[in-house]
């Protein structure tokens, strides 16, 4: 290819591999619709999964590869090579892809951002997205030799290979999230399992593509748990709105929120209305710290120890704070009217 040719395949890769990804991280951004993290915090995981997951998955690989490369020289019988890629493909990426992008996810769930599953698969899924943009541009600009290879390419990888990488990490993150708040022993052996699964379903797709007569069973497969997942969760902020909505019926006995904000607040399409916030009140900073002191009690309820202790301060905190807010909205109000 002439130079000025390189060059654009080079953009249009990059065009390729990046606008795709950005779409999906902000449509799970979105999914996200009872608390939704801050995007910088998102994008932070988005990019360790373009960066630095890419980077240690690429120098573990290759430490991976070398007993693995030993063994199958050592056994085969004259195709050692095509077995080489075969176990790269196979065995070494999902055990090292899955762990150096699982790092991150890790420490991420053990930040107060993490308030269960939905919030584990928002940062699994974005670390996922991160990790297949950077994937997917290294590999078109190096497959393909025609336009129409390449479009096959970008679609086959922008559809599949890319949601697969969000749907692991996802996976990952929904269990470490829903594991967090029960016990220390049983986090950490979630910690595991979710790993393990992550490796599986990764696994399980690169197999079935690596061979001609079983690559629909991949697409089948990733179609069918990406379906599943989407329902299951559906599921989850729907009773995730359940519990919103009981936990603030027990502050608005407790006289932290007035009872006919019970009609707007739970609830995604009605809380941003106009209408029923008092004057004075800042609405979105008001119905965010509601939800959060909702997902607090939830969390007091479901640990012990000095974690509790810490979510009890929030708890206490996030109350101050509202009641703050209706105070500092009534002198506004009294002002205003002495000004008129």
């Amino acid at each position: 290819m002439s130079g000025s040719t390189t060059i654009i395949m080079a953009f249009a890769s990059m065009v390729a591999a990046v606008v795709p990804m950005m779409i999906y991280l902000l449509f799970i951004w979105w999914l996200d619709r009872n608390e939704r993290e801050p995007f910088w915090l998102v994008f932070l995981n988005f990019f360790w999964g373009a960066t630095g997951a890419i980077i240690l998955g690429i120098i573990g690989s290759l430490i991976f590869q070398i007993p693995l490369s030993t063994v199958i020289h050592e056994f085969s019988s004259g195709n050692s090579s095509d077995l080489e890629q075969l176990s790269g493909a196979i065995i070494t990426a999902p055990i090292v892809e899955e762990f150096t992008k699982g790092i991150f996810l890790v420490g991420m769930c053990f930040t107060k951002r993490v308030d269960g599953a939905v919030d584990g698969v928002v940062y699994g899924g974005a670390i996922g997205l991160g990790f297949g943009m950077t994937e997917n541009f290294m590999y078109f600009l190096t497959y393909g030799s025609t336009p129409a290879d390449w479009l096959v390419l970008v679609i086959i990888r922008t559809l599949f290979s890319a949601v697969m990488h969000l749907v692991s990490q996802g996976t990952f993150g929904a269990i470490i999230g829903y594991a967090k708040f029960i016990s220390l022993p049983f986090m950490i052996i979630s910690i595991f399992l979710g790993y393990i699964v992550a490796v599986i379903i990764h696994f399980l797709w690169n197999f079935f593509v690596s061979f001609e007569d079983t690559s629909i069973l991949g697409f089948l497969f990733l179609f069918l748990y990406v379906s599943f997942g989407f329902a299951v969760l559906q599921v989850a902020l729907y009773f995730e709105s359940r519990f919103i909505a009981k936990e603030l019926q027990e502050e608005s006995k407790e006289g932290t929120i007035p009872p006919d904000h019970l009609r707007f607040i739970p609830y995604v399409y009605k809380r941003y209305r106009k209408g029923w916030c008092p004057y004075g009140v800042h609405q979105k900073e008001y119905v965010r710290d509601c939800i959060t002191l909702a997902l607090r009690r939830n969390q007091y309820k479901r640990t012990s120890g000095i974690r509790r202790e810490s979510i009890l301060k929030d708890i206490q905190q996030l109350r101050y704070k509202i009641q703050q807010m209706f105070y500092n909205a009534n002198l506004r109000y009294h002002n205003y009217y002495k000004g008129n």
